[in-house]
């Protein structure tokens, strides 16, 4: 099995599935925890020394920490429903309770936070949204937190590619600090398919391939990027989506292409 590929698991207590931390995965700065929960259910943690990122990926809850409280938040019953998240940005050291109303499907991200912003409430309408590249590479963006709105470390952003297309491509990396040619940003994909049963190909690789792997991805799945070039392709038949979280000792997504298959993109 690949040291890449996370696999969702039977819910525990508090209906967590899978789990990426800096430890699990070798490296220094993304965390990623799934929770599935039913309707009644909650949940109650802490953000320790880290900030967090909460996405209601699908149903509705109530979310409080400290004096706040946000009700009856969610925008959609299924992550393919084509509207953004409701989100919740935590900074570290404060607790949280989440409150599943209706089944729900929660993304915890994190990241090494210095305390620098205050929680808020991320709703749909500020969540840009936007379509990247054509024909086969065609694929469509929300957002959650990207570099223009206030965060210590994190980048989230959601990606549907339709049925038989590609994405994160041409194959693309950021794991050098070489500003501002490139970022050195870790990253979690988080994927979904629509129906269920599908299934999508991502790989990883270095110039060198000393790192090279190429994953079956099926519902649920986390692929982990430490290093090296990403691109995913989805299966015909099936609509994919993932989630992606990014972080790294400087908040700039700034990405190299593969030289090998920059042509695409080049005048």
């Amino acid at each position: 099995m690949s040291s890449l590929l996370v696999r969702p698991q039977q819910p525990d207590a508090q209906g967590k599935v899978l789990e990426v931390t800096p430890e699990s995965a070798g490296w220094s700065h993304v965390g990623f925890r799934l929770h599935r929960l039913a309707a009644g259910q909650r949940i109650a943690a802490d953000t320790g020394e880290r900030e967090h990122c909460l996405v209601l990926l699908a149903g509705r809850a109530n979310v409080t920490s400290g004096d706040e409280r946000w009700e009856a938040i969610g925008a959609r019953m299924d992550v393919f429903e084509p509207v953004p998240p409701y989100a919740v940005y935590l900074p570290p050291g404060v607790d949280y309770h989440v409150e599943a109303l209706t089944p729900l499907e929660l993304a915890v991200c994190s990241a090494p936070g210095q305390g620098n912003q205050a929680a808020r409430l991320i709703v749909p309408d500020q969540i840009n949204r936007s379509t990247r590249g054509s024909g086969s590479n065609t694929r469509h963006i929300h957002d959650v937190l990207p570099e223009s709105e206030p965060a210590d470390g994190l980048l989230v952003v959601e990606v549907y590619t339709p049925a038989g297309n590609w994405s994160s491509y041409p194959p693309h990396k950021h794991d050098t600090d070489d500003l501002p040619h490139e970022s050195m940003l870790e990253e979690t994909y988080y994927h979904r398919l629509n129906p269920a049963q599908g299934f999508a190909f991502q790989r990883v690789y270095t110039d060198d391939r000393s790192l090279d792997e190429t994953l079956t991805v099926e519902d649920g799945c986390v692929v982990m990027v430490p290093r090296g070039y990403h691109p995913v392709a989805a299966a015909h038949g099936y609509d994919l989506y993932y989630l992606n979280v990014m972080a790294g000792p400087r908040r700039v997504w700034t990405f190299r292409n593969d030289p090998e298959h920059a042509w695409m993109v080049e005048g």
